[in-house]
């Protein structure tokens, strides 16, 4: 094992990946980086990532492009409520059905691709459900008698809603982190239509330089990365994320190590740190989890100072708004002498996620201002 924990090789992989497929992606995409980084993590960590976001956000496009820059198979396909299985992984192979034998013919298809992108995912319907819950959790096909272990490394799904019924709340369930993609900061649109007019006179996409093979050769060092480093950090963030209302199941928590150990490989690391836990920022159900995550997660990162070999993703969108801050502060302590029990526990849990926001303040006049009006507006609580 140490000879393997040792080999320059597997290390060099993931500062090949991010030298050559996501740096150039980044340059590609203005505005796209948060969405990249994960998309490298999940394919690192082999879990699978959910993209969420209004039409002509590059959803689409962001995930063609990475598997352009992949040697290897991959499959995409648009859900409708109409689609079947067969479209999917496959139709019966009529060759071996004239001998008696129900086999799926899947050249081309799903079960072949090592990464697979499912546009509009919350349009799967009952026929699919199943198999695509499978496909997702246990990285198998079955029909029938028919059992194949699926070659995917990575799943991601896109749409432009969150799901609403159960049977679509258990699918969303199976993508492990979430990420928004929104149109760019009315400061960036100049960049973008630069990037994208670029794009356009491209003649030939970027040439693969890695395979898939090789990703998969990373993925299993994955139990090799030492995570003890981490493991108190992670267990006290994730008691204070459940106790912040945000579930996470003993199974999505041990599931979750698998990204904190590709954190640290894409950094050339064999042990994790503290700074691997930025992945927990993108674990939200709702809309309304996002902010108390940065909040938790940005407190426990903050108790480290950076290093180098930090992902980083741990130190990105540091900065915060003074200004907003203080409108936000305003706002609670003039709310709070009108507030009943159930709105004054509110204020209360929405003052302590802005208490951990103050501590990003760049500047350090303004940070110990707002930190001062924070503990005049605690003392109103009673505090």
């Amino acid at each position: 094992m140490s000879a393997l924990l040792e080999s320059p090789p597997a290390l060099q992989l993931g500062q090949r990946l991010n030298t050559e497929v996501f740096a150039s992606m980044k340059q590609s995409f203005v505005g796209k980086d948060e969405i990249i980084d994960l998309l490298g993590l999940c394919l690192v960590g082999g879990e699978n990532l959910f993209i969420l976001g209004p039409p002509g956000t590059a959803k689409t496009a962001l995930v063609h492009d990475l598997a352009t820059r992949l040697e290897g198979r991959s499959f995409d396909y648009l859900l409708t409520r109409f689609t079947e299985p067969n479209e999917l992984f496959g139709p019966f192979d009529l060759r071996k059905l004239r001998e008696g034998e129900l086999l799926t013919n899947t050249e081309g298809m799903l079960p072949e691709a090592s990464l697979v992108f499912l546009d509009e995912l919350l349009n799967a319907n009952s026929a699919i459900l199943n198999s695509l819950l499978l496909a997702l959790n246990e990285r198998l096909f079955r029909r029938g008698k028919e059992s194949r272990r699926l070659k995917a490394l990575m799943f991601v799904g896109a749409s432009n809603h969150l799901p609403e019924d159960d049977a679509l709340k258990a699918l969303f369930d199976r993508f492990l982190l979430r990420v928004r993609s929104d149109n760019v900061a009315p400061e960036q649109l100049l960049a973008v239509l630069d990037a994208g007019w670029k794009l356009q006179r491209a003649d030939a996409p970027p040439p693969a330089t890695i395979h898939f093979d090789e990703v998969e050769a990373l993925q299993r060092l994955l139990p090799l990365v030492d995570l003890s480093p981490l493991r108190g950090p992670y267990a006290e963030l994730v008691q204070r994320i459940r106790h912040a209302g945000v579930s996470i199941s003993d199974r999505r928590a041990v599931k979750i190590q698998r990204l904190l150990a590709a954190s640290a490989l894409l950094c050339g690391r064999m042990a994790a740190r503290v700074s691997d836990l930025w992945v927990l920022k993108h674990i939200w159900d709702t809309e309304e989890q996002r902010e108390v995550l940065q909040s938790l997660v940005g407190a426990s990162l903050s108790r480290e100072d950076a290093q180098s070999g930090d992902h980083p993703r741990a130190r990105a969108g540091e900065e915060a708004d003074p200004e907003g801050l203080a409108r936000d502060l305003d706002a609670i302590a003039a709310e709070l002498p009108n507030a009943d029990a159930t709105e004054t526990a509110y204020l209360r849990d929405r003052l302590g996620i802005l208490d951990s926001r103050c501590h990003w303040v760049v500047d350090q006049e303004k940070r110990e201002f707002l930190r001062m009006r924070v503990l005049e507006v605690w003392t109103k609580f009673g505090r």
